[in-house]
């Protein structure tokens, strides 16, 4: 079952195309890896999907839906949220706060609800509570959920962003170099919780310059390179193909 989809998607910035036209999917389940040399577009078609940048042309489409054009908060709402290349926290909240913050997309209550604390609202926030800590258990960070963001190690604001992204609820999850700036032990685990995320049937995309990491994990690898696909198969056939040694190595080295 294909979850999201893109069809001929283009995405330029004047005179400059970052993505040319590029068909693209994921399939229920599935880790995709997305891959290729600096300024291949890679992020730029995570942008395009989860309505950062709407497309000039192309098209999106998410669980049968078109979504081409849609704010990211209403993206989000759908189902698909995901992590960035530079951590964004709030680095002035505790972790547990951070993961609240994701979790409210999901909320019932009201503003007015909230300010005059409600039994509905207050039962609503221990539910959010509960289930954001367990999210911290999850992804690595039990007893972390009181320290504030910046006093946490790299590698674990790191699984902090991925725990506020999973509190959204997502169907898709976008990874955007997840296991840059980790260590080879924290890339280990990293990679154990990613299969595990998976595992649970969620469908994951991810861009990571370690090739280890996925060769490692994905089931299947797109390759970009100047905005084009230029392959797309399984990890054993993409490290083989010309044109990926190519893309990487320059001619020489094909």
């Amino acid at each position: 079952m294909i979850v999201v989809e893109t069809k001929q998607l283009t995405k330029a910035f004047g005179g400059l195309v970052a993505v040319n036209k590029v068909d693209f999917h994921a399939d229920l389940g599935e880790i995709v890896g997305l891959i290729g040399p600096n300024g291949a577009g890679k992020t730029t078609l995570f942008n395009a999907i989860t309505g950062v940048y709407p497309p000039t042309s192309g098209t999106i489409r998410f669980k049968d839906r078109e979504i081409a054009g849609l704010l990211p908060s209403k993206v989000t709402r759908l189902g698909i949220c995901r992590t960035f290349q530079n951590i964004r926290l709030f680095n002035e909240m505790t972790a547990l706060e951070n993961v609240m913050v994701g979790q409210h997309c999901r909320t019932k209550s009201n503003i007015l609800q909230v300010m005059l604390r409600t039994r509905g609202s207050m039962r609503e926030e221990r539910a959010m509570r509960s289930r954001c800590v367990g999210l911290l258990e999850y992804v690595g960070l039990k007893g972390h959920q009181d320290e504030l963001a910046k006093n946490l190690p790299y590698g674990s604001q790191r699984r902090l962003e991925i725990a506020r992204a999973l509190a959204t609820e997502p169907v898709l999850l976008f990874l955007d170099e997840p296991a840059a700036g980790m260590n080879p032990q924290e890339t280990v685990a990293l990679m154990g919780l990613i299969r595990q995320i998976r595992g649970e049937g969620m469908t994951i995309i991810l861009i990571e310059h370690d090739m280890k990491v996925v060769m490692g994990i994905s089931d299947r690898i797109v390759v970009l390179d100047h905005g084009e696909k230029i392959s797309e198969g399984s990890p054993e056939v993409v490290r083989k193909d010309p044109r990926v040694i190519e893309a990487y190595l320059g001619k020489s080295a094909s």
